[in-house]
């Protein structure tokens, strides 16, 4: 999964894009409302955590912005404790849901994993496909119930591939979304992490569809 975090206190930003890339996740990050709209509106989020109080564009112009333009990425707002009148005003404007500062970085991390359950039809924190069991709240991945060890790539993937069972996922779509916006991204790599992770696996789940892309075989799939 990848996310963007518009936050203008560098070192706020910094803690929670730290936590988000330790938790698994590939992050990109903004400083001002400009910057963090023009990253929405080019490139494939699965979930945004924005500020309201940020320079040069506010929050809310960037969400209703986004809204406007027909982006549906999950998006959290954060807010002072003391502007409820803030939290009103995102709600409106089209925000998922919020955290107030100062807050617990697992509070936002769950929040997270709440709202991107949610976007992809999933309502608890272990997805579970055949023998295979993934458990977004620890990271943790098991096979018949022994533990299998990922490298993040490979997590990344399997955990993208079953978020989003019963579809077929094209190459170029898990490149956009396993990798940040600063990595050298190959969609040939990402054969290799497939290649990988079914060795791994020990289990035939992850079809290929050939000239389309990968499909978890969701006749066995359930949540």
């Amino acid at each position: 999964m990848r996310l963007l975090v518009v936050e203008d206190d560098k070192i706020l930003n910094q803690q929670i894009v730290t936590a988000l890339e330790h938790a698994g996740y590939a992050v990109d990050s903004a400083m001002d409302g400009e910057e963090g709209q023009f990253l929405g509106d080019t490139e494939p989020y699965d979930a945004v955590i924005l500020d309201l109080g940020l320079p040069k564009v506010d929050g809310v112009t960037v969400l209703s912005a986004w809204r406007r333009e027909g982006r549906k990425m999950p998006v959290i707002i954060l807010t002072a404790r003391d502007r409820w009148s803030d939290k009103v005003q995102g709600f409106d404007a089209g925000a998922d849901d919020y955290v107030t500062k100062p807050f617990h970085m697992e509070e936002l991390l769950a929040r997270v994993r709440a709202l991107l359950r949610r976007a992809t039809g999933h309502a608890t924190s272990e997805i579970t496909c055949g023998p295979v069991k993934l458990d977004t709240r620890s990271g943790r991945v098991a096979v018949d119930g022994n533990p299998i060890k990922l490298t993040s790539h490979e997590y990344r993937l399997l955990s993208y591939l079953m978020h989003h069972t019963g579809r077929i996922v094209s190459r170029g779509e898990l490149t956009e979304h396993l990798y940040d916006q600063d990595f050298d991204r190959d969609s040939n790599t990402i054969e290799v992490f497939i290649g990988r992770l079914r060795k791994k696996l020990g289990v035939d789940i992850i079809q290929t569809v050939r000239g389309l892309g990968y499909l978890l075989d969701t006749s066995q799939t359930k949540t």
